[in-house]
């Protein structure tokens, strides 16, 4: 009997990579929600997509570990919204994924490149 394996949907993320990719795309300034993956899947080229149901959930898991901190402004059009920013232990976790990232991907594509 053969099991059938979801297959990835295109713009779908690989586990434990959406931490990343929010604190990477907050390194570059404060953004609230929407913008966070707007960003992402503009930086992405339209690769990756962040659904709502995953995203809120990681920025407040990555506020409450102590690695964003937030304050309420107004969105670009004058909606009241939660802007997120890295803070000092953000920004060190971000510089130790990254490297664990690089090394990840680099064994990957050496698999990969093999015949």
């Amino acid at each position: 009997m053969f099991s059938k394996e979801k297959k990835p949907e295109p713009g779908e993320l690989l586990q434990g990579t959406l931490d990343m990719l929010v604190l990477k795309t907050l390194s570059r300034g404060a953004l609230h929600g929407y913008a966070v993956a707007l960003s992402i899947e503009r930086t992405s080229e339209e690769v990756l997509r962040v659904e709502e149901g995953a995203l809120y959930p990681a920025l407040h898991r990555l506020e409450s570990r102590g690695l964003l901190a937030s304050e309420w402004g107004l969105s670009e059009n004058n909606r009241r919204a939660k802007f997120y920013r890295l803070t000092a232990a953000g920004r060190r976790q971000l510089v130790e994924q990254s490297s664990h990232w690089a090394r990840l991907s680099a064994g990957v594509a050496r698999v990969m490149g093999t015949a």
